[in-house]
């Protein structure tokens, strides 16, 4: 191992707040490099568009979430300052100042460019304006059809108070003029979600490009709707119209302690989030009179902070609607998940009712695992065969006794819970932790809790106080008198649909001492323990901030006697000062240490005498990376673990989460090359520079283009390629023999 440059240990307080990145300010710098995969000519155009709606989309929730609970603070004159040194008010200010000119680019941007290379592949985004005749008598008529049904107009007046404006609505301030009296009067009209946002023409009222088929043309709805106002407002005279967003406060506010039942708390304070709480926000268009704006203002109890001015189409989270367009040429080439080499010929389970056939030779999924153990990369490597064939065939194995697992989240139509479902059903023990807690996802996890419940499922809705975010599962299965425990440790949810877009990792065993400590886990979920200890797994809020502080000061101590101490951690987020303070500690005896942080980092790398040794980066690619891997040199003992937590105050302390050693070292090689190919990554890859600002890696005349997500895409198709030839040979063999 090379080694490090140490620092002169001078005495430094590590805690002092310009030795950390605010929170707040770099989760923007993070959607800020989200936005540049929108702005990059290299990003097939159609995806430029998904990257421009999910910037939107985490923008909403951003205010939300972080604006709306920093507005609480200084509503209630909270004066603490965040370990950086900010105060609540600060931070909001900061917030406005960073992300304007970052709305402006992103909107001006879709008008000027994106719209313009639409048009060129023959998807024309046009404004009512520029229709033909033919064309406005069809959508006129569309609209008294199919949209003026749904609308209702809302007056505004003495008797008709200002209405309520839902979270994330597009809405149409309008004023019109009673030509009998003279007088203008103020209405609301919202542009409902029930349909779609943007209107189709049909192909013999659209615009053929370059002579090829007709692919799309048509106008935002809202448009339809203020060229038709007359229709709502008969015999008053339309004088004009402006259109607005509005985002309110959507967090839910629990009081656990006092909630008698937590199911019901949660449904009440879900049909509080559905009316929406307090406005943080209200996005409108730039050319809106004062007048206008200052009435929206006031009757919305907002200030001029709050508003976000927009040129051009309000909502841009919803050009996700275009990713449906058949033009793969204009998208990411499509990426089928292969199934992982040691799970190609193991039995395929033919259910018939309750009962299972097998259809053909070959080993079962638990045989694989008693072999040794199993890591599966995802969408690499197929979540559907691994994962869910795990949870399925333990459902219709007549050995298996329990099956027990964490949800955190999951898909709608998941085929995971029906296999629960299955399992209870044919008699075996099934107990599920379902986290109610799980933000925007409650309301799918109360369904699914119930439809457990109904079928009898143990289910536990979570701990007070505590979100149960580990993703773990456990099979219980008696073998030739004596009870054996599989069990699958994974760093991202239950989830085959954000399987096949996350990056994560999954880890299958069948290791006793694994085993017991799973067991420990569900009892502490399931019961009442006071357990401290576990003979491998780090669990938070337990053991997990002691043990991985102990791991980085083993690295210390070992730069300290002279010899090699090295730091490789891959996470979503790393905030937790009190972590940065001990990695800053390692840096500063000559520690290497290199940090893959998709998002939010408050460490500051390369500051002199306390990070040089530090380096950040963040990959933001076509799969979002999710999985959490941590490895620690340890004198050349290296130690590699997996799991859900990120170095979070909330992961660390007011979460349920685990972490698992890797102890096969044929795993260990291939997460010690995983981290590798990223950290040499030259097309995804930003550095972070000590100021908090990131600049994107490019490849030189000298360094071929490395993408990371390419690389290992590349890997799982050569890995398949080379399993399916030995498997041909093998069956040449049998039959040359025979």
């Amino acid at each position: 191992m090379p080694k490090s440059k140490k620092i002169t240990n001078q005495p430094i307080n590590l805690t002092d707040p310009q030795y950390y990145l605010n929170r707040e300010l770099s989760w923007l710098e993070f959607n800020n490099r989200v936005l540049h995969e929108a702005l990059d000519p290299r990003t097939p155009l159609l995806e430029r568009l998904k990257f421009l709606a999910i910037t939107s989309s985490n923008l909403d929730e951003f205010f939300m979430v972080r604006v709306a609970a920093l507005k609480q603070q200084v509503e209630a004159k909270v004066s603490k300052l965040t370990f950086d040194g900010l105060t609540p008010q600060r931070q909001l200010d900061e917030i406005s100042f960073f992300l304007r000119p970052l709305v402006a680019q992103q909107h001006q941007h879709f008008e000027n460019v994106l719209r313009t290379q639409l048009a060129h592949h023959g998807i024309h985004i046009l404004d009512y304006i520029d229709l033909t005749e033919k064309q406005r008598n069809y959508l006129d008529n569309y609209f008294e059809e199919q949209i003026f049904p749904v609308i209702t107009p809302l007056a505004v007046d003495p008797s008709h108070p200002f209405p309520y404006i839902s979270n994330l609505s597009l809405n149409l301030a309008v004023v019109v003029k009673n030509p009998e009296t003279e007088e203008e009067l103020f209405a609301r009209v919202k542009v409902p979600k029930v349909l779609p946002r943007f209107l189709a023409l049909p192909p013999e009222l659209g615009i053929q490009h370059q002579g090829k088929p007709f692919v799309w043309t048509g106008i935002p709805l809202e448009q339809a709707i203020a060229h038709n106002l007359e229709s709502l407002f008969p015999g008053m005279n339309i004088q004009e119209y402006h259109l607005f967003r509005i985002t309110r406060d959507a967090d839910l506010e629990l009081e656990e302690d006092e909630a008698d039942d937590l199911l019901l708390a949660i449904e009440q304070e879900l049909r509080k989030r559905r009316v929406g709480g307090t406005p943080v926000r209200m996005e409108i268009k730039s050319e809106t009179p004062a007048a206008i704006r200052d009435r929206l203002l006031e009757d919305l109890e907002l200030t001029e902070n709050d508003v976000y001015e927009v040129d051009g189409l309000l909502g841009l989270r919803d050009l996700m609607y275009f990713m449906s367009l058949p033009l793969p040429e204009l998208k990411d080439p499509p990426w089928q998940s292969v199934v992982h080499p040691r799970l190609q010929r193991i039995r395929e389970p033919n259910i018939v009712g309750t009962e299972v056939r097998e259809i053909e030779e070959g080993k079962d999924f638990f045989a694989v695992i008693r072999e040794r153990d199993l890591l599966v990369h995802h969408p690499y490597q197929s979540f559907s065969a691994s994962v869910v064939r795990f949870i399925t065939t333990a459902a219709h194995d007549p050995n298996v006794l329990a099956i027990k697992m964490t949800l955190y989240r999951t898909s709608g139509d998941s085929p995971i819970v029906n296999a629960l479902i299955a399992a209870a059903e044919n008699g075996k023990q099934v107990s599920v932790l379902v986290e109610l807690k799980a933000r925007f996802d409650e309301e799918n996890n109360i369904y699914w809790a119930r439809r457990l419940e109904s079928v009898g499922v143990h289910v536990v809705y979570g701990l007070v106080g505590l979100k149960t975010h580990s993703k773990i599962v456990m099979v219980v299965r008696r073998e030739q008198e004596r009870i054996r425990r599989y069990v699958h440790i994974g760093t991202g949810n239950y989830n085959p649909k954000t399987a096949r877009l996350y990056t994560d990792l999954g880890l299958f065993s069948c290791r006793e001492e694994l085993g017991a400590d799973v067991t420990d886990v569900f009892n502490f979920l399931t019961g009442y323990s006071l357990q401290k200890s576990y003979r491998q797994i780090l669990v938070a809020p337990v053991n997990m901030r002691d043990r991985l502080l102990s791991l980085i000061h083993r690295e210390i101590e070992n730069a300290q006697k002279g010899n090699s101490g090295r730091i490789v951690a891959k996470m979503n987020s790393l905030v937790d000062p009190q972590i940065i303070a001990t990695l800053y500690e390692a840096s500063r005896v000559g520690v290497k240490i290199d940090l893959i942080v998709r998002g939010i980092c408050c460490l500051r790398p390369g500051l002199k005498d306390i990070s040089e040794n530090i380096r950040v980066i963040s990959i933001i690619g076509r799969f979002l990376e999710h999985s959490r891997i941590f490895y620690f040199y340890n004198n050349g003992q290296e130690e590699i673990y997996i799991g859900s937590a990120d170095w979070m105050p909330r992961n660390l302390d007011r979460r349920v989460e685990v972490v698992t050693p890797v102890q096969d070292p044929d795993i260990a090689k291939d997460l010690q090359e995983i981290l590798g190919i990223m950290l040499a990554d030259n097309r995804q890859a930003w550095e972070l520079q000590a100021d908090g600002s990131y600049i994107q890696r490019h490849p030189g005349e000298d360094c071929p283009e490395t993408s990371s997500q390419k690389i290992l895409m590349s890997m799982a198709l050569n890995s398949t390629a080379i399993a399916s030839t030995l498997i041909n040979s093998k069956k040449s063999s049998v039959s040359l023999d025979s």
